[in-house]
């Protein structure tokens, strides 16, 4: 890492309100406080409850990435140094109930918020997330994954990813927008609820305290890298202030475990004993089992590490669940 750090006056979080927006916008406000925080956030959106600690901090502006009515007069007014772009329908298992909708929301919403910066004649630096699920199935030979590794995707939602990234790619290619993409892997986030750690986590913290019978879990074989939700979004920011705008980066940890190994290790800090059983509803069409990355070249751009350790991750991870828990059983008393 020898580049000289970007700075920003003002950056703009798509999906800010989401399970990684939320954690973004923590990130900036805790750490760089000299920087105005703005997000767009959906007028429907059921996650506004994520922000509240720091909503006297942050402009959040009501703006639906489809309708670029609502979209172009934000972006022209705030006038973004930085833009990262989160919002997305991310739930894996659920693109392949719903294909259209995910594919059309991350695909179109995407394509609409690089057509209005260019339309308003900005020039921010523009952070894309993609994700791992773009390389799909990978063989052992392909382990750990690089960036040059060819997209497979295994999903509608994975098939939306790599569309977005290949979008960042062509704006960047054709008009000069300065998109650095990024694929982020596994990583533990107490705010969404359908990922497998986070949803082990919830229903253990129930079965504790009597508010279900036992835990419910779809495929346990998928090998998987994690890092804490914290380092991810820290990761984010430090990919802006150093990496270069038209390349892509793998961004993941280095604990690596099965699904199945993740869940006993949870189990094993469960005050009560938890019975445990497959739900057919939980498995997918078809799933991606080996999810590790190569994390080199990003290392080598930003200097980035972890700052968590995986313990730690699962301790906030399951805190935070047995709070919700305690909440909900006070709510039925």
């Amino acid at each position: 890492m020898t580049a000289v750090p970007r700075t920003f006056d003002r950056v703009l979080i798509t999906g800010i309100g989401g399970s990684g927006g939320s954690y973004l916008a923590e990130h900036v406000v805790e750490n760089h406080p000299e920087v105005e925080v703005h997000g767009l956030a959906r007028w429907h959106s059921t996650t506004q409850g994520n922000l509240k600690t720091i909503a006297a901090k942050v402009t959040v502006h009501e703006v639906d990435l489809m309708d670029m009515g609502s979209l172009l007069p934000v972006i022209q007014r705030v006038k973004p140094s930085a833009i990262f772009h989160l919002a997305a329908h991310a739930n894996v298992r659920a693109s392949f109930d719903t294909p259209n909708a995910v594919l059309g929301n991350n695909i179109l919403g995407t394509s609409n918020l690089f057509e209005a910066v260019r339309i308003a004649g900005l020039d921010p630096l523009i952070q894309l997330c993609s994700t791992s699920e773009v390389y799909g199935q990978v063989g052992p030979k392909e382990v750990p994954i690089r960036e040059d590794a060819p997209m497979r995707p295994a999903s509608p939602y994975a098939v939306s990813k790599a569309a977005q990234d290949m979008l960042g790619y062509s704006y960047f290619v054709s008009y000069r927008m300065r998109i650095i993409r990024t694929r982020m892997f596994a990583y533990l986030n107490p705010r969404r609820a359908d990922l497998f750690a986070t949803s082990f986590a919830r229903q253990v913290a129930r079965i504790e305290l009597g508010l279900q019978d036992k835990l419910v879990h779809g495929n346990l074989d998928s090998v998987r890298t994690l890092i804490d939700v914290r380092d991810a979004m820290g990761a984010y920011w430090e990919a802006l202030r150093y990496c270069a705008p038209g390349e892509v980066y793998n961004i993941g940890g280095t604990t690596i475990m099965k699904v199945g190994e993740f869940l006993e290790r949870l189990i094993a800090l469960a005050r009560v004993p938890v019975p445990t059983a497959v739900d057919p509803a939980l498995l997918r069409p078809s799933d991606v089992t080996l999810q590790i990355p190569d994390v080199a070249k990003f290392s080598a751009a930003t200097g980035w590490k972890p700052r968590y350790s995986f313990d730690e991750s699962m301790a906030h991870l399951l805190d935070h669940w047995r709070a919700e828990a305690r909440r909900e059983a006070a709510a039925a008393r």
